[in-house]
């Protein structure tokens, strides 16, 4: 979070004047101005998020000194443009940003953006020298490092400070290059081509692309998901509202420079790689199978989408950078482009086998990739429609044919969707009742559930949900939870709460949040998301991923409880089932390997300083993988499995499900253990049904 200006300013001891007339390089000014239009608009947002949004917000002072430093956080991220001195001089519109909302101005707005304008021209203007002139200066055998996040550093002070952090930038950026086989000329080639292409598309900012920036770092006061749409961006819905790629099937995000990752949509082809994640960093697009990879650094989100939208059947290679960190190495992912087909997102099911206490039980697996339901028709009055419950309720009678002991339903990566489809689904597994609370922006609080008595499965049920079970997946392992009609495992889901719905303006439209979702037990899953009651270990940062991982989230709160019914009460035998699962996990080669990763994970996240020197990072980089590649030996050693020299040997194994998605052994691990915890409940209540038997006999 960006300091106070007010505090800034005390600290700040250069003027405006001073910088422009030691900087390199001298700018005509830039006089980007509001549209027409755009005032009105403004105002038309104001209007809309003050009638509709849940969150009531208060336009005064204090929402003006947030919007300051939200707004530049939105414009320097990483602290890498602005001089001190120039947030010094934004304190001027500390207090009065309020009253420009208010009455529709915008100069303050653009003003600021007009400084910003200028500090990035010249510091492209600058590393494009330094590369096409000072490429010798570089050291690449000095003790120098740079700081792989800046957000929480002091603003830089001076022009020679500036210089310096640019250096180093330029530096690391030609580093990682160069460890990824380029000599330095064809980095510093590469990379002139980057700033060249940045400073062509900074000098073709206009005035929209102003406003809404601006625009959305007001409504995101009110809550994250609450967004402003200009007309140009509102055009293709598919790639500015979810960003979901029709090419690929991934939601990308602009992150800093880069294009992130932040979700694979179920059975699309980048999640069938089983190589892409959320967190991971594009940096390079190239098309075909040998065509050249073209550098997407600085890109415009939209530009990207467009590299990587193609038609069905040709080949996209995408250069990415795993787990969002800048000084790990790159790899390309070949993706072949392909529509994703409403049956290959279908509840799927399996037979699990296991041993338990010397037995071989069969326990049913029905894993839900998204909640769908086929409108179009359902609206034409088709009775074969496909949604979500209608095929479960299916794959629950072909499984209870096969004589299952207990079900799993496996909800890992369901992002959510219809939210009609969870509370029926909800209804397959309860008598009747309520299933989820929705409570609306004046505090009215609705009731939503199954009334139909009809029950599709009786037996014993596990629910397992990730970092990656969002929304209409959390509404239903939460109702489960409370009705204590499944035992809920995994890792706390992503806990969105929210519901939004989009608005139409004159000028563009609106996103914005105008309700919010709880559980029959009154808590919320916003924020918090649903606790498992056995907890896995996971490879997901909940400090990077996750309703908690944004800023202005809503907060968690509670409603009253509805009235429901509960099947046998499984909390007392919660810390039995945990024990016996931590000494299972114990002895478990994947559960062992995962916990290493995990840790492994936590202590590399307190390091913040990247080097600047050749060998050392290439040290590093080799430590780091043969680090994995120990890891990976110690459980194949653990498991009879012959060890392996590279990463790469490890693709070729991987076995593929019904759509082709790549099943990690962590997956499948996870998948079984769930599936003896079930089985340790059911023993536990039948030991415990047959005491109380006995002793309601005595």
């Amino acid at each position: 979070m960006l300091r106070t200006i007010s505090k800034l300013a005390l600290a700040c001891s250069l003027t405006t004047s001073m910088v422009a007339a030691t900087s390199a390089y001298a700018f005509t000014p830039s006089t980007l101005q509001p549209e027409e239009v755009h005032p009105a608009t403004l105002l038309e947002v104001v209007n809309t998020l003050r009638a509709g949004h849940y969150k009531k917000v208060t336009i005064n002072d204090e929402l003006s000194q947030k919007l300051l430093n939200h707004y530049l956080e939105a414009l320097d991220p990483q602290k890498i443009y602005f001089f001190i001195n120039d947030i010094a001089a934004f304190e001027k519109y500390s207090l009065t940003l309020d009253d420009d909302i208010k009455q529709g101005k915008l100069s303050a707005a653009y003003d600021i953006f007009n400084t910003l304008q200028n500090r990035r021209l010249d510091r492209l203007e600058f590393t494009i020298d330094q590369l096409e002139n000072n490429l010798d200066q570089f050291d690449f055998t000095s003790d120098d490092s740079i700081a792989n996040d800046r957000s929480e550093k002091p603003w830089i002070t001076s022009q020679k400070s500036m210089d310096e952090l640019w250096t180093k930038r330029t530096q690391s950026a030609l580093l990682n290059l160069k460890l990824a086989g380029k000599t330095l000329e064809e980095a510093a080639e590469i990379l002139l081509k980057r700033y060249k292409n940045q400073l062509h598309l900074a000098e073709q900012t206009n005035s929209e692309d102003v406003f809404q920036v601006f625009t959305n770092a007001f409504t995101e006061e009110f809550d994250p998901h609450t967004q402003y749409f200009s007309p140009r961006r509102s055009e293709n819905f598919q790639i500015n509202m979810s960003l979901q790629l029709e090419g690929i099937g991934a939601v990308l995000q602009n992150e800093n420079e880069f294009t992130k990752i932040v979700r694979l949509v179920p059975a699309g082809p980048a999640e069938k790689t089983g190589q892409l994640k959320a967190s991971d960093l594009i940096v390079g697009v190239g098309q075909g199978e040998d065509g050249p990879i073209e550098d997407v650094v600085g890109w415009r989100l939209d530009d990207v989408v467009q590299k990587i939208r193609g038609p069905k059947g040709t080949i996209v290679r995408l250069q990415v950078i795993p787990g969002g960190k800048e000084d790990n190495p790159r790899k390309t992912i070949r993706i072949e482009r392909n529509k994703v087909k409403l049956e290959e997102q279908a509840a799927q099911k399996r037979i699990l086998d296991v041993e338990h206490n010397g037995k071989k039980v069969k326990l049913g697996v029905i894993t839900i990739p998204t909640f769908y339901i086929d409108f179009a028709a359902l609206q034409r009055g088709d009775e074969n429609y496909k949604s979500t419950t209608r095929d479960v309720e299916r794959l629950i009678n072909e499984l209870k044919k096969e004589n299952i002991n207990g079900l799993i339903v496996d909800l890992r990566e369901n992002g959510g969707g219809s939210l009609r489809e969870a509370i029926e689904l909800v209804g397959l597994f309860i008598r009747q009742g309520p299933a989820v609370q929705v409570r609306n922006p004046n505090g009215r609080v609705e009731i939503h559930g199954d009334f139909n008595k009809k029950i599709a499965y009786t037996g014993p049920v596990s629910v397992l949900i990730n970092r990656l079970s969002a929304s209409a997946s959390e509404i239903f392992a939460g109702a489960m939870q409370d009705y204590n009609r499944g035992i809920v495992i995994g890792s706390q889901s992503f806990g969105k709460g929210t519901v939004q719905t989009l608005r139409p303006l004159k000028h563009g439209q609106i996103k914005l949040t105008h309700a919010k979702f709880y559980r029959i037990s009154g808590e919320s899953t916003q924020h918090k998301g649903v606790i498992p009651d056995i907890t896995f270990p996971t490879l997901y940062d909940s400090d990077e991923i996750g309703e908690s991982a944004l800023e202005g989230a809503l907060k968690w709160d509670k409603v009253a409880a509805a009235r429901h019914g509960r099947w046998f009460n499984t909390n007392p035998l919660i810390p039995e089932l945990l024990a016996k699962h931590k000494q299972r996990a114990g002895a478990n080669p994947d559960f062992i390997f995962m916990n290493e990763n995990v840790d492994r994970l936590n202590s590399l996240k307190q390091e913040n300083q990247i080097t600047l020197n050749e060998s050392t990072l290439k040290a590093e980089r080799d430590e780091a993988e043969q680090w994995r590649i120990d890891a990976e030996n110690r459980r194949r050693m653990a498991k009879n499995l012959p060890p392996i020299t590279e990463l790469s040997d490890l693709d070729e194994e991987l076995k593929k499900d019904s759509q082709g998605r790549p099943i990690n052994p962590e997956s499948e691990a996870i998948l079984k253990e769930s599936g003896l915890i079930l089985l340790d409940l059911i023993d536990l209540a039948q030991q415990r049904y047959a005491a109380a038997q006995k002793k309601a006999n005595q």
